[in-house]
């Protein structure tokens, strides 16, 4: 994979929530993307992958799960990866020298 620092960003993203101005998930049903306080993981897992079948077919899918993982955001589902998926691609990226 490539360095995170270096992957490019495209795209207009909206400065609230993170989400390209674009996407798929601008008319998604709104309980798929927003996360619930004490959520049951059952729940939490349905809502999720409810969430990455809308990005499976966003045309911005991939400029969106590049801005996560370059911003590191650390919730939700963005460009088809959860937050947990997101963390173990950014674990897995080579590091620069320091």
């Amino acid at each position: 994979m490539a360095e995170i620092a270096s992957l490019p960003l495209s795209g207009s993203f909206e400065q609230r929530r993170d989400r390209p101005l674009d996407g798929a998930c601008r008319g998604a049903e709104g309980g798929v993307f927003a996360r619930v306080a004490h959520e049951p993981a059952t729940v939490a897992r349905a809502r999720e992958e409810a969430a990455k079948a809308v990005c499976g077919g966003c045309p911005v899918r991939i400029p969106c799960r590049r801005h996560a993982l370059a911003a590191r955001i650390p919730y939700g589902v963005r460009g088809g990866l959860t937050a947990d998926e997101r963390l173990v691609l950014l674990a897995a990226a080579p590091h620069p020298p320091a």
